[in-house]
């Protein structure tokens, strides 16, 4: 799959529908350079500081949070639903235990800009440095939500990365929005 440079948002409409029909792929690395994917299903992204930012979501108990808190880079990966099972199943084992890349079949290879890998059967790239992070605060969120997605607690950390590449196989975006 060759891979081109694209604008930060151009396949934004594709990235949300894969997000909403399986999930993303989240990448990241510890100081160790041990690489580790979870699945994503939440994902916010627009201009901020007027630079192009994605919001990712990732719970303290997540082994990707100790590795994002350590570099503070990660990358979101689109994959085709070819790989849906892949997908699923990076978000149902840890990274502290399991090798998910060897058990899935999924290559972390080199990005472009920041030390923390893109998987190679992705059709789009974010590579993402962040620039803030906030925690979602209970008392400061609707009650019916965190009575549904926090019933036993374990609050997200909203981590915002600035996308400083964004990089595609635009035969394979295409196959996407079939």
């Amino acid at each position: 799959m060759a891979k081109q440079s694209v604008k930060p948002f151009e396949f934004w409409k594709e990235t949300v529908d894969m997000m909403v029909k399986q999930g993303l792929l989240l990448c990241s690395v510890g100081v160790d350079g041990k690489p580790n994917v979870m699945t994503i299903g939440w994902m916010t992204g627009g201009i901020i500081w007027g630079r192009p930012i994605l919001c990712v979501y990732v719970r303290p108990s997540r082994y990707t949070y100790s590795r994002l808190e350590e570099v503070g880079e990660f990358t979101v990966n689109v994959l085709p639903m070819e790989f849906a099972e892949a997908v699923n199943y990076c978000g149902t084992v840890s990274g502290r235990s399991r090798d998910k890349f060897s058990e899935t079949g999924l290559k972390p290879v080199p990005a472009q800009k920041v030390k923390v890998p893109v998987i190679e059967q992705g059709v789009i790239h974010y590579e993402c440095i962040v620039v803030h992070k906030n925690d979602v605060l209970p008392e400061f969120l609707a009650k019916e939500i965190a009575e549904s997605a926090y019933p036993q607690g374990n609050f997200h950390r909203i981590y915002f990365g600035e996308i400083i590449a964004a990089y595609a196989d635009l035969e394979g975006v295409e196959l996407l929005r079939k």
